[in-house]
């Protein structure tokens, strides 16, 4: 099966409606795939959608490729931006931000109403909820000077939206956003760990790469080996020291480590200087594996560590990053804009 990370989605009401994420990063998307879950909640909308007669035959095969929907492409598009955009300076990808995302998402979902009633009657945030986490503590201001003309555009259509919608004190919030101000989002690439006491030695160290299905989307840098990790063994107790190089945002995150498939040590990590740093004691148990094994027999995972997490593989992160960088600059988000202007005033 596919992993999600190539597959954009929208979730419907009664259905799913994938594209695929090399066609959307090109801007040459032409069909979308529609998997019918309950034909009873989605007929309506369907038939909204495509038509009586496309409609009918989608609902008795129980799926069908259509022809895409510009605005179900943008909103799917964004839906992955948020969840999968691998930022890195190792990779040359700037991060988003999200308070850019959420305004652009918040304005895509309004369009996906406004095209076909009750498709999104399940989805998972309203153009009400995107918008007020985008404003929230000043953060879509602080986020869009290099955008500011643009920002004001899509508070604009929101204003008028959320009007129709007889939501206004929400109309009048996204009318009155004001002119944002620059700011860059950056962090330094840190890594790398400080030289061991006297008396003390390493036991085994290596290096690993962070699953991007197993942590929170736009906190760490998605480029490859940014992991460090060293057993250090002192008089006192042997420890586990991990550093994760490449931090953007602040989240509650652990490490595990695992000998042939079986833990023996948790390390929260705790945000330093564009890093994630933890050190955890072990117990007799561990101590007697890290002393009795080579380091490459340990392996150590950043994020969600339970193996029904389905899981990116070197070969997936690759390929993302590849259409990335391949995304033409004339289609490009009013985050990934924004980025770019912010990139390129740090050089």
């Amino acid at each position: 099966m596919t992993h999600p990370v190539h597959t954009p989605v929208v979730a419907a009401d009664g259905g799913l409606i994938r594209f695929a994420l090399a066609d959307l990063l090109a801007g040459r998307t032409t069909t979308m795939h529609v998997e019918l879950t309950d034909a009873g909640a989605a007929e309506p909308w369907l038939t909204r959608l495509v038509g009586a007669e496309a409609s009918l035959a989608a609902l008795g095969h129980g799926h069908a490729d259509l022809p895409a929907r510009p605005e179900l492409a943008r909103l799917a598009l964004l839906l992955w931006l948020r969840r999968w955009w691998p930022a890195g300076p190792s990779l040359d990808v700037p991060s988003l931000d999200p308070a850019l995302l959420d305004l652009e998402t918040a304005v895509a979902t309004a369009d996906v109403e406004d095209l076909a009633e009750g498709l999104l009657d399940a989805f998972e945030a309203s153009p009400a909820e995107l918008f007020d986490a985008a404003v929230a503590d000043g953060a879509l201001v602080a986020a869009a000077g290099p955008v500011a003309d643009d920002v004001r555009g899509l508070c604009a259509r929101l204003a008028t939206w959320f009007d129709d919608q007889d939501d206004v004190v929400r109309a009048e919030a996204a009318a009155r956003v004001e002119t944002p101000v620059s700011s860059q989002n950056a962090y330094a690439l840190a890594a790398g760990f400080d030289p061991v006491a006297p008396g003390e030695g390493v036991l085994a160290s290596g290096r690993a790469s962070v699953d991007w299905a197993r942590v929170p989307p736009g906190i760490l840098d998605a480029g490859e080996d940014t992991v460090s990790w060293r057993i250090v063994a002192a008089a006192a107790a042997t420890r586990l020291e991990v550093v994760v190089a490449g931090a953007f945002a602040d989240a509650t995150i652990s490490a595990f480590a695992s000998h042939e498939g079986e833990p023996f040590a948790e390390v929260p990590l705790e945000l330093g200087a564009g890093r994630f740093t933890g050190t955890a004691g072990l117990d007799e148990t561990a101590t007697r594996i890290a002393a009795g094994v080579h380091s490459g027999q340990i392996a150590v995972v950043v994020g969600v560590a339970d193996e029904s997490v389905a899981g990116t593989t070197v070969e997936d992160r690759a390929e993302v990053v590849a259409l990335v960088r391949a995304r033409p600059p004339g289609i490009r988000t009013l985050a990934e804009r924004a980025a770019a202007v912010s990139a390129d005033e740090e050089f």
